[in-house]
């Protein structure tokens, strides 16, 4: 017999994510952004990097490899662009924050810029991009961890990079058309996809791995091997060319423009981070860009479908209509998830959110 998956409301998640937060020590603004970050990734469908997180980020409070008090320090303030060492303090907080000062700056002088280093884990990067579109800006976010390496340079076994994710969004055209939302990695599979996939005892359907003599695999377990396997870069064996160049430039534009790469130390769970808004304003003109952004997204959905697919869109349109959908009628967890937060539940004195009848 097949259990069915539990649905739960997302404020309720919300609302039981931030007091668990609260009561491991946070204070209400952070643990309010990084509960909305945390609902926001599964109303997206982006699972792993969802309500996930959650335990992970309550034990590395418990363990002091996040610092919940204070502001982040400037490193350096020029106008346009700005540095931030984050301290540790917690991800989406300061991506909230790194977002908005982006887009603050973007309005003043057309284009502004934030790096941030050393912040801690910043949960799912598409989560953000709706913060700026919906106000008719253009936003762009690279990552890496410079602390973590689980994927190899093309043509190389030797894990150096990490997933190195990427999101882009842009407002769309006239009328009702739906803003573009880009949320991807630059390998073939992320980190939390390959624990779970191991925790599950599962195999991927196609060869996204090395294991450490350079042979693919689908087995997750080659990246806990001594010496590790790695993750294939986008593109695989036949293309991973691409994905490693666009790796390294996520390298460049967040660990290194920050200053805090992987030259320095290892300090745990981190993240060095590039955000860049755009104001279309400034370049071409809003009606103007809003005029070709409608059209190309427009053309692209028109497309003729191949075999066997529907319907052609533009990536965030899924995404999308899920978060709408999950809105309305609730949000599935896998019962692994609260089952993993059942003890925090105990220890703070936090009832379990209900489920959706």
């Amino acid at each position: 017999m097949t259990i069915p998956t539990p649905i739960y409301r997302h404020d309720a998640l919300e609302a039981f994510a931030r007091q668990l937060l609260q009561r491991a020590g946070m204070p209400q603004d952070k643990a309010a952004d990084v509960a909305q970050v945390l609902v926001e990734g599964e109303l997206l469908g982006r699972t792993t990097h969802g309500y996930a997180l959650l335990a992970p980020y309550l034990r590395e409070i418990e363990a002091g490899g996040m610092q919940l008090e204070g502001e982040p320090r400037v490193v350096n303030d020029f106008g346009a662009c700005l540095t931030w060492d984050g301290r540790k303090l917690p991800g989406p907080w300061l991506m909230r924050r790194a977002t908005d000062e982006a887009m603050a700056r973007a309005r003043q002088f057309g284009m502004g810029a934030v790096a941030l280093q050393r912040s801690h884990h910043a949960a799912c990067l598409g989560a953000y991009l709706r913060r700026a579109t919906e106000q008719g800006l253009l936003l762009y976010i690279a990552l890496t961890d410079p602390g973590f390496s689980s994927v190899a340079p093309f043509g190389g076994t030797t894990p150096l990079l990490t997933s190195n994710p990427i999101a882009f969004g842009a407002p769309g055209g006239p009328g009702d058309a739906g803003p573009v939302h880009i949320d991807i990695s630059t390998s073939m599979t992320t980190n939390g996809m390959v624990a779970r996939m191991q925790a599950q005892g599962r195999r991927f359907a196609q060869p996204w791995l090395l294991d450490n003599q350079g042979n693919a695999s689908t087995d997750p377990g080659v990246i806990a091997a001594t010496p590790p396997g790695s993750v294939l870069p986008l593109g695989g064996l036949d293309a991973g060319h691409k994905g490693y160049g666009i790796g390294l430039m996520v390298e460049l534009l967040s660990g290194c423009l920050s200053g805090h790469g992987r030259a320095e130390p290892k300090e745990g769970w981190s993240a060095s981070v590039f955000v860049l808004a755009l104001e279309p304003a400034a370049f071409g003109g809003t009606e103007a860009f809003l005029k070709q952004a409608g059209w190309l997204a427009d053309a692209c959905r028109a497309a003729t479908p191949r075999p066997g697919v529907d319907k052609v869109g533009v990536p965030g349109d899924d995404s999308e209509a899920r978060r709408r959908q999950r809105m309305r009628t609730g949000v599935p967890l896998d019962a692994t998830l609260m089952a993993a937060l059942e003890p925090w539940s105990v220890t703070f004195a936090v009832p379990l959110p209900p489920t959706m009848v």
